[in-house]
């Protein structure tokens, strides 16, 4: 009787195997993309965003020193929900610097409601991730299993954008449904 022993089941995909997606991948956008898909959480498994319109928050001193804008340069602001089918995955902060961008992912940015990475995934960016925390933190929803605080970077390496990334309880609970 065959086994089915090389396969791993949706269900039994956890909070470090769900870390080890988010590692290997410089875009949450593209991580969460393949976390949908293995998890079979919605066909197509497409990632969307919801952007928050009514929410413009200034950038925190230690996001200034992240991001180190030059002495004209705006700091713009984006928080979303990305969400897979129905489920919520990660409600996001992210701080960015539109002059390091083209005017067309600008335009994007501003006017539609696609992933910041997916946007400027053209730029060839590198995630640097600085801090990453289990459960809920302050600056994240209650039905948070895990924060990430990163940096994404140029090629050149400087400072395009800041996040603080709270990724929901949906990642592990859809698993637990999927059969």
């Amino acid at each position: 009787m065959a086994t089915l022993s090389g396969c791993t089941a949706p269900q039994s995909l956890g909070l470090t195997d769900f870390e080890r997606v988010l590692a290997s991948e410089n875009s949450a956008t593209a991580a969460l993309t393949r976390w949908c898909r293995a998890r079979g959480m919605a066909k197509p498994p497409a990632i969307t965003a919801q952007r928050d319109l009514l929410e413009e928050l200034a950038p925190p001193p230690a996001i200034l020193a992240l991001l180190q804008p030059g002495i004209a340069e705006r700091v713009a602001y984006r928080r979303v929900r990305l969400i897979c089918g129905e489920a919520v995955l990660s409600v996001a902060q992210n701080w960015y610097l539109p002059d390091r961008l083209s005017a067309e992912m600008n335009h994007a940015l501003d006017t539609t409601d696609a992933p910041f990475g997916r946007v400027i995934a053209q730029t060839n960016f590198k995630r640097e991730l600085l801090a990453s925390e289990h459960g809920r933190t302050a600056a994240c929803p209650k039905d948070t299993i895990l924060m990430q605080r990163a940096v994404l970077r140029l090629q050149d390496g400087r400072p395009v954008s800041a996040v603080v990334e709270c990724y929901t309880s949906a990642n592990l609970a859809i698993a637990r449904r999927a059969r």
